[in-house]
């Protein structure tokens, strides 16, 4: 979606395209950082705790989250970001925004995968869905935080 936007000029719906573009690569950071944080903390993890209630879990459990897992989601939402700055998607300045959005979006799907995935009456929230709005809560986060605070 960020992509269409910002191929549709200088702004689209009153937002600069430069801001759609950070929340185009925003949201490419946070689906690496969600497929890191999960793939190395099921694989690494050593302790898994589940984010709503912090109680112990089996690694690879919906909603569980691990040291070694949250650290690679930083290092998955960083490479994405440091790929965009490198090939001229977006400022040096608007790399931590992308970051910290792919961060936060991350660890709000694991929420989302802790509440709602897989209980009764809500068997439509697949995986799927829920990486879906993971990766829209990214780019709108980076677009919300580059809009109030990079001159973009």
């Amino acid at each position: 979606m960020c992509a269409i936007c910002a191929a549709r000029g200088e702004s689209f719906l009153g937002i600069s395209s430069n801001l759609f573009i950070l929340g185009f690569v925003a949201s490419l950071a946070t689906k690496l950082s969600d497929t890191f944080a999960s793939e190395i903390g099921k694989a690494y993890g050593k302790t898994t705790f589940l984010i709503t209630t912090l109680e112990r879990v089996e690694p690879g459990t919906e909603g569980a989250v691990s040291a070694e897992g949250t650290a690679a989601s930083v290092v998955g939402g960083l490479l994405v970001s440091l790929y965009g700055w490198s090939i001229g998607m977006i400022s040096m300045k608007a790399i931590p925004v992308s970051v910290f959005a792919a961060f936060v979006a991350t660890n709000i799907e694991s929420v989302l995968g802790a509440t709602l995935q897989g209980k009764k009456n809500l068997e439509w929230i697949t995986n799927e869905v829920v990486n879906f709005i993971n990766t829209l809560i990214g780019g709108a986060l980076a677009i919300a935080i580059g809009r109030a605070f990079l001159s973009i």
